[in-house]
């Protein structure tokens, strides 16, 4: 909210700079986001009136004057403004005076001397262009300085304001915390409005929801002059908080919405047929706006209604049909206090903002709705003159502030600080706020403008605000400390992102809200947790896979250029469940281009689905996993494998499917796999073993086998016989060709014996190895050569 320093100092005026103003509400919480003058820094230009004028005679665009700026004797200057005329006022630059790009000196224009020059708002900052003199009125003091008849010295002051403090959205309501902060007194509206009734004329009210609208006030002023020019000083004011001025009425109302928070609005009474009623639309009911717009309305937009239809769009915007203009006699002023809840996203639904529903939505004062309507009222009454009628008011249930108990000690407790009852007390009451003291404990009731008042933490920040958080020194800490357990038995994840890295993976962090598209091409899940109010319609389901994450990732870097990518990410995976969902942590890799960084060492080749299964096994090494061929939705189907550990599936390892590929514009294919974090850091406890001082002895196996035959069924096979003395079996060759039939292939095993107390004989070796070569025959194996 942007709005003059010099107006906020006409309600309260506390002995402090522009600039320990500005730092005060800050640390309030009234953050100010900007403080500007209103022009820039000049001096000994004062206002000065026209007395003579005439021709130059070496000019034919010069004119000479004779200009009176209070001194004793009036001043010669030559001046080129064609609108200068005789008797009129306007800023006046004398010799040695300072201007924003130049100095006034004395002169001799065409052969006359000039001590001085004639100002237009170019001259002294106040515009960027100008067509001549600027104006004055006729009210100016010949003489003031013109940056004391304009109010220059004044600031404008942007405040950037949480939600919660709509009450702030007002000078009336900023006054209020300037006081609070400060102790200095506060000129309220209460203290100023004074309403003589003079007519009688009024209009029936109907409220059909009051759940909507429980407070709806009107008046009707008759024999208004539409066409009063509005005063310079509410003009200026309004152009300072960054409204125009539209016409006396219209300003108004404007001028009373800034000074307390109020949204108002004026119907011209003529256009308005039968009762009005506060109502919900209608089916089918369309209403034009102030703005020209022709909208559509829906059943759950609150109307102000006439005998014919909507006139307006509640706490939103009035209707152009019923607007006051020009020839406008008679008006209905409206104010009103609309429920949050009804009125906000509404302007937001139709494309626009305004002022009235930026603080409906948020909340205005209840209790100040009849101030409104009385303030306005009595400006209009000044300005464009006519007779006040008398107030029409219906009110329902309004909001209730519920007491909020604060007890001195969670005060001491959350502050840090130590504060007596007596100036809790004090700042309570600074603040607006009715109280039931209990030693030192309070029962407070908030006023009507704070909405934001709920608890006892609230009440705390607000005691902390005044009290003054610059105030609240830092203590050191004292609290016993004592050394977490590490369980020898859990990986952290400080090591498993150290082995990811130096693994050559990087590792990424993505939103667990995805795309429904990515859920269903993915992971053919077309059930996943959908959210309830999603931050972008792309990010609408929560994610059952890091994968769809890993691949926006890799797109990213494509995009700039990047041939060579390996990521990973730890994080949340979410699976739909009956009416509730549940939470997995995962990690997931994805490798894509060069098997290596480019070098002259190793011959280029692309990362393949080997190199990210040895990827795996180093991660989970020294445990040791089983890869079972499986299809899924987001891998080739040949090259797609389940991960298990210990016979228990923990994840998925496989290719892109080339349909992916194609979709996400891929010119290589790209290797992921992702499994269960917790299968992950879950570890062995370390054992001591006797390092055998004898030589183990090798045997190879090689047996013939069908060429479907799965090689991980072998080696299950002969390890599940728990053979004497084996401490190794591996696969080291594959042949097909001469001398093995069409369907088969050739595998061969090496085989490592060893015992650590003797070196094995061969008595010893060959029951072991007839015990291996028997589990193969059992599944279909036949021996090389037999």
């Amino acid at each position: 909210m942007q709005f003059s320093e010099s107006w906020l100092r006409t309600l309260v005026n506390p002995s402090l700079s522009s600039e320990e103003l500005s730092h005060l509400l800050t640390m309030a919480g009234l953050e100010v986001e900007e403080m500007t003058p209103v022009a820039p820094a000049f001096e000994k230009v004062v206002v000065a009136q026209v007395l003579t004028k005439e021709k130059h005679p070496d000019a034919d665009r010069l004119n000479v004057l004779t200009v009176n700026v209070g001194d004793t004797e009036p001043l010669t200057i030559v001046c080129g403004a064609s609108n200068v005329t005789v008797g009129m006022k306007a800023p006046c630059a004398l010799v040695g005076a300072r201007l924003p790009n130049f100095e006034i000196k004395k002169a001799k224009v065409r052969g006359i001397a000039s001590f001085g020059m004639m100002c237009s708002e170019t001259e002294i900052g106040l515009a960027e262009e100008s067509a001549g003199l600027m104006v004055l009125s006729d009210e100016a003091v010949v003489g003031q300085s013109i940056r004391e008849h304009l109010d220059l010295d004044d600031h404008l002051i942007t405040l950037k304001l949480t939600p919660n403090r709509s009450d702030c959205l007002s000078l009336n309501g900023i006054a209020r915390e300037v006081a609070a902060l400060t102790g200095a007194p506060l000129q309220t509206m209460e203290d100023s409005t004074n309403i003589k009734q003079s007519g009688s004329a009024s209009r029936n009210v109907k409220v059909s929801a009051p759940e909507a609208c429980p407070r709806y006030t009107g008046r009707v002023i008759s024999g208004v002059n539409a066409k009063a020019v509005t005063p310079s000083w509410m003009v200026q004011r309004l152009e300072r908080c960054g409204l125009r001025s539209i016409s006396a009425l219209v300003d108004v109302t404007n001028y009373v919405l800034l000074e307390l928070g109020q949204p108002l609005h004026a119907f011209d009474l003529n256009k308005l047929s039968g009762d009005i009623d506060v109502r919900f639309a209608k089916a089918g009911e369309k209403l034009k706006l102030l703005n020209e717009q022709l909208v559509e309305l829906q059943d759950d937009m609150l109307v102000i209604a006439d005998g014919k239809g909507p006139v307006a769009l509640a706490g939103v915007m009035g209707g152009a049909d019923s607007a006051v203009d020009d020839m406008t006699t008679d008006i209905f002023l409206e104010s009103a206090f609309f429920v949050p809840g009804v009125i906000v996203g509404k302007s937001r639904r139709l494309g626009f903002s305004s002022d009235s529903s930026y603080r409906f939505e948020r909340g205005v004062d209840f209790a100040a709705t009849l101030i409104a309507l009385d303030r306005a009222t009595q400006l209009i009454l000044e300005i464009c003159g006519g007779e006040a009628g008398q107030v029409t008011a219906v009110q329902g249930d309004l909001p209730v502030r519920a007491p909020v108990t604060l007890r001195s000690s969670r005060v001491l407790r959350i502050l840090g600080i130590s504060l007596d009852s007596e100036e809790i007390a004090q700042i309570l009451s600074s603040l607006g706020m009715t109280f039931q003291q209990s030693g030192d404990d309070f029962t407070v009731t908030p006023p009507s403008y704070r909405f934001d008042i709920a608890i006892e933490e609230d009440l705390v920040e607000e005691v902390a605000r005044v009290h003054g958080y610059e105030q609240i020194q830092p203590a050191p800490i004292q609290a016993s400390m004592t050394i977490l357990p590490n369980f020898e038995a859990e990986r952290p994840l400080s090591k498993v992102r150290q082995v990811m890295v130096l693994r050559d993976y990087q590792e990424t962090i993505n939103y667990s809200f995805v795309e429904a598209d990515w859920e269903r091409d993915l992971c053919s899940n077309t059930t996943p947790v959908t959210l309830l109010n999603p931050i972008a319609s792309q990010m609408s389901v929560m994610r059952s896979s890091l994968l769809g994450g890993l691949l926006d990732s890799l797109r990213t870097n494509l995009a700039r250029k990047q041939p060579r990518i390996r990521l990973f990410e730890i994080g949340g995976c979410f699976e739909a469940e009956a009416g509730s969902y549940s939470q997995e942590e995962r990690l997931a890799g994805l490798a894509y281009g060069s098997a290596v960084s480019e070098q002259w060492g190793a011959p280029a080749r692309n990362v393949d689905f080997y190199d990210v299964k040895s990827d795996l096994e180093a991660l989970f090494a020294p445990r040791t996993l089983t890869f079972q061929a499986a299809e899924y939705p987001a891998s080739h189907p040949g090259r797609s494998a389940r991960i298990l550990l210990d016979g228990v599936a923990i994840g998925w390892l496989g290719e892109l499917h080339p349909k992916w590929q194609q979709q996400y514009d891929m010119p290589l294919t790209a290797v992921w796999f992702e499994v269960k974090l917790n299968a992950l850091i879950q570890s062995s406890v370390p054992r001591a073993e006797d390092i055998s001082k004898f030589p183990a002895v090798r045997r190879d196996i090689a047996v013939l086998v069908d060429e479907k035959a799965d090689v991980q069924t072998l080696l299950d096979a002969m390890d599940n016989q728990n053979v004497p003395y084996v401490t190794e079996l591996a696969l080291f060759d594959v042949y097909r060709g001469q001398g093995v039939e069409e369907g088969k292939k050739s595998l061969a095993f090496r085989v490592l014996l060893k015992d650590t107390q003797k070196t094995l004989t061969d008595s010893e070796i060959e029951p072991s190895i007839a015990m291996l070569v028997e589990a193969l025959h059992k599944i279909g194996a036949k021996l090389r050569g037999k």
